[in-house]
């Protein structure tokens, strides 16, 4: 399935939207799994919000599915980047999945 990159004027917003389509599930409280098993999940949509005036309200929303079937959020902001980070796992997925989409 190919990425879809969204723009909404909040992360609230794109929260909403992903609800409305099913994604309901917390992954935020399940990093460990995506940390330990990156390959069992999907992403489906990126949101990407820039502060206008501080760089530290940057996030990033995913839109992800499991190989389970479950479909749910994960929110990073920017200090989640780190190391072995469940956002730095999901951001991988997404640049592989870019990449292959341009081959």
């Amino acid at each position: 399935m190919e990425n879809q990159m969204y723009h909404y004027a909040t992360v609230s917003k794109a929260l909403e939207e992903l609800s409305k389509k099913g994604f309901t599930t917390d992954f935020n409280i399940q990093e460990d799994k995506i940390i330990n098993s990156p390959e069992d999940f999907t992403i489906e949509h990126v949101y990407r919000y820039e502060g206008e005036s501080d760089p530290g309200d940057e996030a990033t929303v995913f839109g992800i599915s499991s190989s389970s079937g479950e479909k749910g959020i994960f929110v990073a902001g920017l200090s989640a980047f780190t190391e072995n980070s469940a956002a730095m796992a999901l951001n991988e997925l997404f640049i592989r999945g870019r990449q292959q989409e341009n081959k």
